[in-house]
């Protein structure tokens, strides 16, 4: 399994060199490093002084890059949901529908992005996997995809479980799935058995993200207070989908100490200005140790001995974190976003008893 890395922050403050450097780093150390860019246009070329391609290529030891073009990843993409319609009907209607004829729709970019880093990392041949995208909340949403789709299948496969039509057709599903299916379904497995194999894939996705083993980001400033403000702003709203941040990589700044203390509990690592173009070596030796992720704070515990579920929102205050419960799970907002926490058995459908938000944390008592 490869370490999925990502960085957050302001546009301007060096994302794509500290991407680079890292990649540089850690491919150094023997790590067979993919570094994945998401923006089409030239600066990687430039930053690397070589020609990245749609598909992975190698630009030194150890070290391959790629840059994603939506269009080709629409397009192979599309293959693949012929041939799954394949699969399940007797009369695929998708065929004469081709995929060099697909427009891209917003939010595209980042459903294939994720699904080209999953392949990559599937692939088995990387050992770490750094995606260079757009570092705000875009990237927030795109790496929350799989809690979010699987919450959306959970909750409306149950909907229309309950509602009059799903009950009004059950008495007619398995014969017509018969005539025109592949297989045979029932009233009690139609709302769940076409996405059996897209809830497995989600609930990898979901376990991924929430090992900072396997994916973890990383915090990129400089000294500019709007900059400060952003990354303090995607460090909260990254705990709201489970992603790790494991420090802070403060670049070209001078001052460390004050900037660190906006930062507590998190690890703070300064970069010097880049030198001459080329010149990787400085920063490559003062990027922070990426496997030390495991040591920040996690986005959420759950103590069923103690009946509480405690999650890490820094950056906000009390007045922005709502609260809400409907049925088995929690609902928390903050940071324009919104977790769906689903709770273990022994405290599913339990009523929220308390709640106390302090130091950083939302403390929830069942």
């Amino acid at each position: 399994m490869a370490l999925i890395l990502t960085f957050l922050g302001k546009g301007g403050t060096g994302r794509t060199t500290v991407a680079i450097a890292a990649a540089k780093q850690l491919s150094s150390f023997g790590q067979r490093v993919l570094l994945v860019e998401q923006d089409p246009g030239p600066a990687l070329e430039i930053l690397l002084g070589a020609s990245i391609g749609p598909d992975p290529q190698e630009i030194g030891a150890n070290l391959q890059a790629v840059q994603l073009q939506t269009t080709l990843l629409l397009e192979r993409s599309w293959e693949d949901v012929k041939r799954l319609e394949a699969q399940y009907l007797r009369s695929p209607t998708l065929k004469n529908v081709y995929g060099q004829e697909l427009g891209v729709l917003p939010g595209m970019d980042s459903a294939l992005a994720l699904n080209a880093i999953r392949e990559y990392e599937n692939s088995g041949k990387y050992d770490v996997i750094i995606y260079d995208g757009s570092g705000d909340q875009a990237t927030l949403r795109m790496l929350g995809m799989p809690e979010i789709l699987s919450w959306y299948f959970r909750r409306f496969r149950q909907v229309f479980i309950d509602s009059d039509l799903g009950k009004a057709i059950s008495p007619f599903i398995q014969p017509v799935t018969s005539a025109i299916l592949n297989v045979s379904w029932t009233g009690d497995n139609l709302a769940q058995q076409p996405t059996n194999e897209a809830n497995q894939l989600l609930d990898k996705g979901k376990s991924a993200i929430a090992d900072p083993n396997r994916v973890a980001s990383y915090l990129v400033t400089n000294e500019d207070a709007a900059a400060i403000a952003t990354a303090k702003y995607l460090w909260g709203g990254a705990q709201q989908i489970g992603l790790t941040v494991g420090g802070v990589i403060l670049n070209q700044a001078s001052v460390i100490d004050t900037l660190a203390a906006e930062f507590v509990p998190l690890a703070v690592s300064a970069l010097p200005k880049q030198s001459a173009p080329g010149d990787w070596e400085p920063l490559m030796d003062a990027l922070p140790d990426f496997k030390q992720a495991v040591q920040a704070p996690r986005p959420i515990s759950i103590d069923t001995g103690n009946r509480q579920v405690r999650l890490f929102l820094p950056s906000f205050d009390k007045k922005q974190v709502k609260l809400t419960q409907y049925g088995p799970e929690v609902t928390i907002e903050a940071g324009d976003q919104r977790r769906n926490v689903l709770l273990p058995p022994s405290l599913s459908g339990q009523p929220v008893k308390g709640a106390k938000f302090q130091d950083g944390y939302l403390t929830i008592s069942f």
